[in-house]
């Protein structure tokens, strides 16, 4: 099939997600056909440095072969079993033991989905199921934060603090609940330090469980850095100060690493960077390099007494997915983070983290850059019209989006979330990509700012 035939195929035949559909039918998509690295080759034959890993996943680039290998090893011995009525298979097993073994915190057992989405919905319906299994069916109220991101399915959408993922959905559901933003650069007052701003982040919280009442409340759920927020790194003092809120209130502390697991903060987990101990840990993502679609959940020593309550109130755990715990996926995510650990994937990034924020830092002088912040190799830099008081474009100018389009007419894919740019590129790119990426980058910027220019000017 060319080139014209694919595109024409795909206007009429796929949906795609997370897109402006209006404008996908009048522009049509770009269409990778290879990788290789940290790059990717569209089929018109363009090149393009992949500083968003895909969907922030591919965390060890496009072209890992051994990962391609363990799939067809695999698929040949067994190529689908299942985990449900005590079936299993190996990898699962293998996989299961290896992450309690690494995560950040004594957790008892693990469960298997398909998407990080799939993973936080469980850990929803686990924490309502904790709940009812000690006598306090009453709490069950979600908090999530706003600008969060938790993934799609009805619960997961819910619980994210996306306004773009309710609208037409008839979502939130009731009984979801959102916590402030803990965005320094945006919200932070007057003279007001980071850690005085997480405190009074910790006030509002406490404030919001109070007026809800916290006997109505199960867990609230956080990302280490808020990935789908624009990549916001929690500033100083924040988890110190909202965690023994929640402990005071027996509200659950579930953390979502979807997309800081597995090295994107510099530490194996985000929960390690930023002192986090969690009840239940979801990951997904770099747990396979994206090279097969698997998620886990980390469940502690008492969420997982309470299935074991249920199930003998109620004669079977009733939860789980078709696919959850498929024999290849658990196979490629061992054959990964032995890669990792082979390669010391953890050191690679710490080294190049200071380089990679080092080349952004670089680019705070341009007139469309307010903020550049980030850790690891994760970061968020933020489009303002006026530097100094920090006022945003008007939502109608949309900088963010004209960023995201001339970078990638300069060969470089980056993400925009609203007004600000988010890099996740993938865990191996080296210092000379990095000084590339930072390159196309800047051009990008100033491709965009004539545009938005004669966009105001109008």
């Amino acid at each position: 099939m060319n080139r014209s035939q694919l595109h024409e195929l795909d206007a009429h035949s796929l949906v795609h997600q997370q897109t402006n559909l209006y404008d996908h039918q009048q522009n049509g998509a770009v269409l990778m056909e290879r990788g290789e690295g940290v790059r990717v080759w569209d089929v018109e034959g363009r090149e393009y440095i992949e500083a968003m890993a895909g969907l922030w996943s591919a965390s060890l680039g496009f072209s890992e072969h051994r990962l391609a290998k363990a799939a067809y090893d695999q698929m040949l011995k067994l190529p689908f079993y299942h985990t449900f009525f005590s079936k299993g298979h190996g990898p699962a097993v293998e996989l299961a033991a290896k992450l309690l073994s690494i995560a950040p915190a004594p957790m008892a057992r693990v469960l298997f989905q398909c998407s990080g989405s799939e993973a936080n919905d469980a850990a929803i319906k686990l924490a309502w199921h904790y709940n009812v299994m000690r006598g306090k069916p009453e709490k069950r109220k979600i908090i999530g934060r706003v600008r969060g991101y938790h993934g799609n399915t009805v619960a997961a959408a819910s619980l994210s603090g996306q306004p773009h993922m309710y609208a037409g959905f008839n979502l939130p559901l009731p009984g979801f609940i959102h916590a402030d933003n803990p965005n320094y650069y945006r919200f932070g007052e007057q003279g007001e330090s980071e850690e005085q701003f997480s405190a009074r982040m910790a006030e509002r919280l406490e404030a919001l469980i109070l007026a809800e009442g916290p006997d109505t409340i199960a867990a609230m759920f956080v990302e280490p850095v808020q990935g789908g927020g624009g990549a916001i790194t929690p500033p100083r003092g924040y988890f110190e100060a909202i965690q023994p809120i929640l402990k005071r209130h027996d509200i659950l502390l579930c953390v979502d690493e979807v997309i800081c697991g597995f090295g994107r903060t510099g530490n194996l987990w985000g929960s390690e960077t930023y002192g986090i101990a969690p009840d239940m840990l979801s990951c997904a993502k770099q747990l396979s390099a994206a090279y097969q679609p698997i998620s886990a959940l980390l469940i502690s020593e008492p969420i997982f007494e309470s299935l074991i309550e249920g199930s003998k109130r109620n004669g079977s755990f009733g939860h789980g997915y078709t696919y959850g715990g498929h024999p290849v996926p658990c196979a490629v995510a061992l054959e990964v983070l032995k890669i990792y650990e082979e390669r010391d994937i953890l050191g690679h990034v710490r080294a190049m983290s200071l380089i990679f924020l080092g080349e952004l830092e670089k680019l705070r002088e341009h007139p469309l850059v307010g903020d550049v912040r980030g850790v690891g190799l994760i970061a968020g830099v933020e489009l303002v019209q006026d530097r100094a008081t920090k006022a945003p474009y008007p939502d109608a100018v949309k900088a963010g989006p004209e960023v995201e389009r001339a970078c990638l007419e300069h060969g470089l894919i980056v993400r925009a979330i609203g007004d600000r740019i988010a890099f996740t590129p993938p865990l191996i790119i080296d210092q000379a990509e990095i000084v590339e990426m930072a390159a196309r980058f800047h051009k990008g910027l100033d491709t965009a700012m004539g545009r938005i220019s004669n966009r105001l000017a109008a």
